[in-house]
């Protein structure tokens, strides 16, 4: 069982911290259909710091509290959760960032299509469109920008403590 160390909560406060401050202050739609969010980026992390899933979680949390959706705030933060949660366990870079893409396609575009149709005649359609939406946005934030993360914060030396045992040889 890894113990948390007092770097490992730093790490993980950091992390919620710009991943709030990211959702909330970038005008690029991030509670709709049609949503970049580009602090989705960083849900690649957990395959380099597993300190950072609580705090993905924490400042997802944090950042669907202002969300129109009121259950973005459990099903939109449980998504991100499960997809740290899985992309901890990836076995390469390529494929960590599938498991956020996924979930949030799946559950925050049935969340969306939930509340736009409720389990109505419509709730398959708005379903289809928001799943895909959503995880276009995810695409775009995951693979774009988090290969972007996943290349370059490996290389700086003060996060190297931090990184993953293993990890390097799989960048």
């Amino acid at each position: 069982m890894h113990r948390s160390t007092v770097q490992d909560l730093t790490l993980a406060a950091l992390i919620a911290a710009v991943y709030a401050v990211l959702t909330l202050a970038l005008p690029i739609p991030a509670y709709s259909g049609v949503q970049l969010r580009v602090a989705e980026a960083m849900t690649v992390l957990p395959f380099l710091f597993p300190a950072a899933t609580p705090g993905l979680f924490v400042g997802c949390f944090i950042a669907n509290l202002f969300s129109p959706y009121p259950l973005d705030i459990l099903c939109g933060s449980l998504a991100t959760l499960l997809a740290c949660l899985m992309t901890q366990r990836a076995p390469n870079r390529w494929l960590a960032p599938l498991p956020p893409v996924l979930c949030n396609m799946v559950i925050v575009g049935a969340e969306i299509a939930w509340f736009e149709t409720g389990f109505g005649p419509g709730f398959w359609t708005a379903y289809a469109f928001n799943a895909f939406t959503v995880g276009l946005g995810e695409l775009i934030a995951c693979v774009v920008l988090g290969e972007l993360l996943l290349s370059v914060l490996p290389k700086v030396p003060a996060l190297q403590p931090f990184l993953q045992k293993g990890r390097l040889t799989q960048i």
